[in-house]
């Protein structure tokens, strides 16, 4: 039974957290974002994957090459693809606290969606898209100055801070599968 809440009526859905993840409809494809942490996205990218989504990690990195694979997925099924794009922020006994990162991370994958055409989405995946439009260009700023990148840097991690924020600077899709890393191909996790 659908909800007011699961946007179903839109190929390219956003959310936060499990909970949000649990929230949408379901979906083809499930893109777990996780600009700074990648510890929060393994219980939503499982959550999704037994499901029977095919589950990415994206984020800046690879938003690119993520809207390429799921092009490609849409292309191989011959059919619009629903795609769940959750931003993985980190869960507190209080809920998911929201993170910058994740938001910008989920607004490039959402961008870099709409500019291959992919682009029926609900108005929170429109809104991280324009977040991450309008503000772009100061990403590398934000991530270092947001509360996440704060603490790392204080950690001495600035280095990975600064690498999370370089857009599209890898071409793998990185597909999800549990117990394994990632795998090369976006087929090559797909359930059966």
């Amino acid at each position: 039974m659908s909800t007011p809440f699961d946007q179903h009526r839109y190929q390219v859905r956003h959310e936060w957290g499990a909970a949000g993840l649990a929230r949408l409809a379901p979906a083809d494809v499930v893109v777990v974002v996780s600009v700074l942490g990648e510890h929060e996205a393994v219980p939503i990218a499982d959550a999704a994957h037994a499901a029977g989504s095919l589950v990415l990690l994206g984020g800046l990195r690879n938003a690119s090459a993520v809207a390429s694979a799921i092009a490609d997925e849409q292309a191989l099924r011959g059919a619009r693809t629903s795609v769940s794009v959750i931003a993985a922020g980190e869960e507190t006994s209080a809920g998911v606290r929201f993170a910058v990162e994740d938001q910008f991370g989920a607004g490039a994958v959402v961008d870099a969606l709409v500019r291959r055409g992919i682009d029926h989405t609900s108005p929170e995946a429109a809104a991280a898209g324009e977040a991450y439009r309008g503000l772009g260009r100061a990403v590398r700023h934000l991530l270092t100055a947001g509360g996440t990148g704060q603490r790392l840097i204080a950690e001495g991690r600035r280095e990975d801070v600064m690498r999370a924020a370089d857009l599209d600077a890898g071409d793998d899709p990185r597909v999800y599968a549990p117990a394994l890393s990632v795998a090369s191909s976006p087929r090559a996790a797909s359930p059966e």
